[in-house]
């Protein structure tokens, strides 16, 4: 039976099953794997962190997440069709493990978090990620 993200547990499940699945994707995963050459099993745990502190505000994340996009999209340059990507495998992903107000929030997140960094790395105000990235405070 499907529940709602209730715990770290949770978003460990949602993050490993995201993940597999964007690394596996034609049109994202070669960012993931050729670009950033990311190291799943270290990225793993600061993900967890990020979305635990996003869903539960545990402020478990103390990184600059648009820093790291930055530095990737000046390699790679990342292109709306990556965000919408990444949110359809994100959406797709929480929907076919979770349900209830948490994951509704993890989407919603999800979908504000892709268009501040859209905005930011375009150059224009990513307001809504600030917003988010406060949480880590």
């Amino acid at each position: 039976m499907v529940h709602d993200l209730a715990n770290r547990g949770d978003v460990e499940q949602l993050v490993v099953a995201f993940y597999e699945t964007a690394f596996r994707d034609p049109l994202i995963g070669p960012i993931f794997t050729d670009v950033a050459r990311m190291d799943l099993a270290a990225h793993l745990p600061i993900m967890c962190d990020f979305w635990e502190t996003v869903l539960f505000r545990s402020g478990a994340y103390r990184r600059n997440a648009l820093q790291v996009h930055v530095a990737l999209h000046a390699r790679h340059p990342l292109a709306d069709e990556h965000f919408t990507r990444w949110l359809e495998l994100w959406d797709a992903t929480v929907d076919a493990h979770f349900a209830g107000p948490v994951a509704d929030r993890a989407k919603l997140q999800a979908a504000r978090i892709a268009g501040s960094m859209r905005r930011r790395l375009a150059g224009r105000s990513g307001s809504a990620f600030e917003t988010v990235a406060r949480l880590d405070a």
